[in-house]
C-alpha cells in the first residue's frame, strides 16, 4: 500500500476515533479493522493499537488539565488498581468467539448509556460525588477487573469505566472522561510493554495512527469540557446506538 496514503488513512481515523474514545467510548472498534485491512495480524493489531491509545490519552489528559478538570488522586487509586489489572489481561491474550463477544458487549453499551441517560435529572451543581470510604474501595476494587479486561482487549472499556463512575461515585460525565482517560493511559502502558516484549506491535503503523489519536482526544477533551455533560451525553448516545449496531450485526 502507498505510504503516504496509509499515513492520511490512519491519521484521519486516529482522529475520529480520538474523539470518540475520549467523549464516549469504543474507538478501537473503529481502529482495530483498520489496522486489520492494513495487513496486520489480529494480534499484533491489538499491540499496535495500544500505542496510538497511549499517545492519545496523554494529549487528551492535558487537554482536560489545561480546561481545570481535576482528577487527582482518586484517579491514581482507580489507576494503579487497573494497572495491576490490565498486568494479567494482556498476559491471557486468548481469543474467544468474537461474534457472540460482540452481541454481549453491545447489550452491556445499551444498558449502561441507558442508566445514565435516566437515572437523574439532577443539575451538575447539585450532584454529591462519593469518592472516599466505601465508594472509593469499592471503585478500586471494581477498577481491577476493568483492567484485566482493557489489558485483554480495550475495545468497549470505556463504557464500562462511564458506569462504574456514574453509578458508584456519582461522577459526572465531563470529569468521568477524564478520569477514563488518565486511567487507560496508566494500565496501557503496561499493556503495550506485554505487547512489545512478544514482538506483537508494528511501531511504524502505531505511531501513524496515533498522530490521529492525539489530535482527536485533545480537540474532544476541550471541546466536552467547553459544552458541558448535556452535549457529551447526546454525543454518547448516538456513539453508542451506532456502535451497539455495528456489534450486533457485524
Amino acid at each position: 500500500m502507498n505510504l503516504v496514503f496509509e499515513i492520511i488513512l490512519l491519521v484521519g481515523v486516529g482522529f475520529f476515533a480520538g474523539i470518540i474514545n475520549t467523549m464516549a467510548g469504543g474507538g478501537s472498534l473503529l481502529t482495530l479493522p483498520i489496522l486489520i485491512f492494513l495487513g496486520l495480524p489480529p494480534n499484533i493489531a491489538n499491540g499496535t493499537n495500544r500505542v496510538a491509545i497511549v499517545v492519545q490519552n496523554i494529549f487528551t489528559t492535558a487537554g482536560f488539565k489545561s480546561k481545570g478538570v481535576k482528577t487527582f488522586p482518586f484517579s491514581i487509586y482507580v489507576g494503579l488498581s487497573a494497572l495491576a489489572g490490565s498486568i494479567i489481561g494482556a498476559q491471557i491474550a486468548v481469543n474467544i468467539k468474537g461474534e457472540v463477544f460482540n452481541k454481549i458487549l453491545s447489550v452491556v453499551m445499551l444498558l449502561v448509556v441507558a442508566y445514565m441517560v435516566f437515572s437523574s435529572t439532577k443539575n451538575n451543581e447539585s450532584i454529591i460525588e462519593r469518592i472516599s470510604g466505601k465508594h472509593l474501595w469499592l471503585s478500586v476494587f471494581l477498577f481491577f477487573f476493568v483492567g484485566i479486561y482493557g489489558g485483554f482487549i480495550q475495545a468497549g472499556v470505556g463504557f464500562i469505566m462511564l458506569f462504574i463512575l456514574s453509578s458508584v461515585n456519582n461522577i459526572s460525565l465531563v470529569k468521568s472522561n477524564a478520569i477514563k482517560v488518565f486511567v487507560v493511559l496508566i494500565y496501557t502502558i503496561s499493556a503495550v510493554y506485554v505487547f512489545a516484549i512478544n514482538d506483537k506491535i508494528n511501531w511504524q503503523i502505531g505511531l501513524e495512527l496515533a498522530i490521529g489519536n492525539a489530535i482527536g482526544g485533545w480537540f474532544a477533551s476541550r471541546l466536552s469540557v467547553k459544552k458541558g455533560d448535556g452535549f457529551v451525553k447526546k454525543f454518547l448516545i448516538v456513539a453508542v446506538v451506532v456502535l451497539a449496531i455495528k456489534l450486533w450485526f457485524y
